[in-house]
């Protein structure tokens, strides 16, 4: 089955990335190595169906390889590497409302459903794709065979998946993610704040009075669900961001580092190198042969 899958996302997948005209829907396909990429992950729910792919966000680091579920409840910053290619995945997209309306149809007064294991701030997590999982997604993504059906179906296939997923390990973090008040809203909460500001001057305890947390109760669950401070995650913000402005082209690092909101150069350029491994010129130039050298193998 899950080679039936990977053909199938392998025949639609038009990039690296593409979104398709299934709602919340966006297919994954890489068939030779790519240095580590910078990416923002946002509230998903990916199905590895061929390779596997590493991830590090700040202390905390995880894979997903052939067969696995891996789920992301919040806005987050990582480091990706391809370990095995070629690679191929499906991702839905998580929306809170549709997953708030199939607990409410299935537990319609909470007595059914299950008491939540730690009110834990839910980062991200990973189980085994299941038969039943499988076929689900199969059934989701094959719908790009027959975009007449899309409008009827997409969205019956989708809650199926999230009915399917509420049975496994990762269950009980996708009842957490509908919880308007637990740790894991109130760090999304904080989470999405920073990325709005990235590049303005933060202080813990204005991001603790958004997330409606104490400054020490925002650090403990914003490091559990991210691997890192709020603080170092808006640097990864800033940095991730500098690196993207620079490869555009037509500007300085010290340009770039005002923009993201550095007050010093020096500093934009000593924390740009112990992240990249080299200073922002070099950087970009590695990046650019990178590019150069991706785009002869594939003419």
């Amino acid at each position: 089955m899950l080679d039936e899958l990977a053909a199938v996302i392998a025949r639609h997948g038009s990039d690296m990335w593409s979104d398709t005209a299934v709602p919340r829907q966006r297919l994954v396909t890489l068939d030779e190595a790519e240095a580590p990429l910078d990416l923002l992950y946002e509230p998903m729910i990916c199905f590895v169906v061929q390779g596997s792919k590493s991830s590090v966000a700040g202390e905390r680091s995880w894979t997903a390889g052939r067969g696995q579920v891996f789920l992301n409840s919040l806005v987050l910053p990582v480091t990706a590497t391809f370990e095995e290619v070629p690679y191929r995945s499906a991702v839905l997209r998580l929306d809170g409302g549709r997953l708030a309306q199939l607990l409410l149809e299935l537990e319609p007064d909470g007595t059914d459903q299950p008491v939540l294991p730690g009110a834990g701030p839910a980062g991200p997590v990973t189980a085994p794709m299941t038969p039943e999982i499988t076929d689900a997604v199969t059934r989701w993504v094959r719908l790009l065979d027959t975009p007449q059906d899309i409008r009827a179906l997409a969205g019956r296939f989708e809650m199926e998946i999230l009915y399917r997923l509420l049975g496994t390990g990762l269950g009980p973090t996708l009842r957490h993610y509908t919880l308007a008040d637990s740790p894991a809203a109130r760090v999304r909460t904080a989470a999405r704040w920073i990325c709005a500001r990235f590049a303005e001057p933060l202080a813990v305890d204005e991001i603790a009075a958004t997330a409606h947390m104490s400054t020490a109760s925002l650090h403990r669950n914003f490091k559990a669900a991210t691997g890192m401070s709020p603080l170092r995650f808006q640097k990864h913000l800033r940095l991730q961001e500098a690196r993207r402005l620079l490869l555009a082209g037509n500007t300085t690092a010290a340009l770039v580092a005002e923009k993201v909101g550095y007050v010093s150069a020096t500093q934009f350029n000593r924390e740009y190198r112990r992240t990249y491994g080299l200073p922002p010129g070099q950087d970009t130039a590695r990046l650019r042969d990178r590019l150069a050298d991706a785009g002869t193998r594939a003419m």
